[in-house]
């Protein structure tokens, strides 16, 4: 046993030394992504804590206040249409417990005329435009913004629609997949492959344990975007529904785990974005970008904005 140390030893010396090297310059095992942007400013539901989330108010609002990317969710009505709208049941956001593909896009009621910002507890969004609108109508009034689609469900024909409307305005390098599913991820990857994607939650597990055992330098990436909250938020102005996550050691632990400059620098360098969510205060603005994101998503486009000048101003 003492003489085969003689070879473990440095074997995992060595091993260790290397993937420490690679970690800080992955460009020489790896190419580094060329994105056609890159933002720093993400407005999360069009940046519901100003406007009625998800509404062509809303994403007006926040391209005016200067956000780099459109953030948003889609399902699909009984009649076809993609719709934007974060949730599929309709009971928080307009007081009517129906689902989207149960209506057709005439049936669709009104939005809460006054609705409570998800993210930020006890802080509420207003807004003369209750409407859901449709995502054509986002791509034909921003057709040059970045635009964020996170699928929620597991339904190929949405996920076909939305590739196909993608195309036909001839976006695909301007739009990101994103899902926490994987299986989902898969079906939007085979659906249309050119489109960018973000880590989906099982991708991001496997990024920590290649992270943590030193393979990460080794291994390709396919994904262009990471997309994870900024843990410091959770029960403070994010209440989660989750039993496990209403526990400190629990929030703790995933901050200790997932927040290490060290492999968002190792992203950043492969030219993978990171993007923190949803940061509706400065000092967890700040908290993002001094832990390494390259962008920020909030509920709040003004403040974002606001903080980047001064900044900015500062620098």
């Amino acid at each position: 046993m003492a003489s085969s140390l003689y070879f473990i030893l440095p074997a995992l010396g060595g091993y260790t030394l290397t993937s420490l090297y690679l970690l800080k310059n992955p460009q020489i095992l790896h190419k580094k992504k060329r994105a056609a942007f890159h933002c720093t400013h993400i407005s999360h539901r069009g940046g519901s804590g100003e406007r009625i989330e998800s509404t062509m108010e809303a994403f007006t609002h926040a391209v005016e206040q200067g956000t780099g990317m459109l953030e948003l969710d889609c399902h699909l009505t009984r009649d076809g249409h993609v719709v934007v709208s974060h949730d599929e049941n309709l009971l928080r956001q307009t007081g009517h417990d129906v689902t989207i593909s149960s209506l057709k896009l005439e049936e669709l009621p009104l939005q809460k005329d006054r609705l409570e910002v998800t993210f930020y507890a006890g802080h509420y969004s207003t807004g003369t435009d209750r409407k859901f609108t449709l995502l054509e109508e986002v791509f034909r009034k921003f057709p040059k913004m970045p635009v964020n689609i996170e699928i929620k469900e597991d339904n190929s024909l949405l996920i076909e629609k939305v590739s196909n409307m993608v195309k036909q305005y001839d976006r695909e390098d301007l739009t990101v997949w994103a899902t926490v599913d994987a299986t989902i991820m898969k079906k939007c990857r085979r659906t249309n492959s050119t489109m960018p994607y973000s880590f989906s939650m099982r991708r991001g597990l496997q990024l920590l344990l290649l992270y943590y055992s030193g393979l990460l330098p080794f291994v390709p990436l396919g994904e262009s975007f990471l997309q994870f909250y900024l843990p410091r938020i959770i029960n403070r102005t994010y209440i989660p529904e989750e039993r496990i996550l209403k526990n400190r050691m629990v929030i703790y632990l995933i901050d200790k785990l997932t927040m290490k400059k060290s492999l968002f620098k190792h992203l950043v360098n492969r030219g993978i974005q990171v993007h923190l969510f949803v940061c509706n205060e400065d000092p967890d603005i700040e908290a993002a970008f001094k832990v390494g994101a390259t962008g920020v998503m909030t509920d709040y486009p003004t403040l974002l904005t606001d903080y980047l000048h001064r900044h900015r101003s500062q620098d």
